[in-house]
């Protein structure tokens, strides 16, 4: 059964393939930052921010959540951006985690892939998140790109401010309703 999930999927993937190379995708341009306030505690905050890009429509998304990590809001931010995408389309994704960046970028999700999911190590954090990550990958033609955080790039500063002003305003909602 497993094999055949594979299967299908694979003839899913290169449908999507031959779909991409037969017309012309929708270019899109998508910054993502995730951020999280006590990373590794117990109780913790953590957030998102997106801007998606089209044309001349520029859309800002943010969000936060209790009890995450660094590394799961730098996942999330990327799927929700995509899973946004009504369509298959061109996508270049700017992003300031080289974690997430360097494992389409240098292949590393295709070793785990390969490994049932795992690292050579032992587990792979986050499976879920890079499951369904790999999927929206074969839908779309998304070239990653790493930005420098905390730099210069307006958009990526733009997006961290987004994933503050998430994780503040979830603060705020949780004492007022205290």
């Amino acid at each position: 059964m497993k094999i055949l999930l594979l299967y299908v999927y694979d003839i899913i993937t290169l449908l999507n393939k031959m779909k991409r190379m037969c017309f012309k995708l929708k270019e899109v341009c998508i910054y993502t930052d995730g951020a999280c306030r006590g990373n590794g505690k117990d109780e913790n905050i953590g957030g998102y921010g997106i801007i998606l890009m089209y044309k001349d429509i520029k859309k800002e998304i943010k969000r936060a959540f209790k009890n995450v990590t660094n590394n799961k809001m730098e996942l999330l931010s990327a799927i929700d951006a995509l899973k946004m995408l009504k369509e298959p389309c061109e996508v270049k994704l700017y992003s300031d985690s080289q974690y997430l960046v360097r494992a389409f970028n240098e292949g590393w999700i295709v070793g785990w892939k390969k490994n049932n999911w795992k690292r050579k190590e032992g587990e792979l954090k986050n499976a879920d998140l890079w499951k369904e990550l790999d999927k929206l990958n074969s839908v779309h033609k998304i070239t990653w790109i790493w930005v420098k955080g905390h730099a210069d790039n307006e958009y990526n500063n733009r997006c961290d401010k987004l994933a503050n002003e998430a994780m503040d305003e979830l603060i705020k909602e949780e004492k007022e309703e205290e």
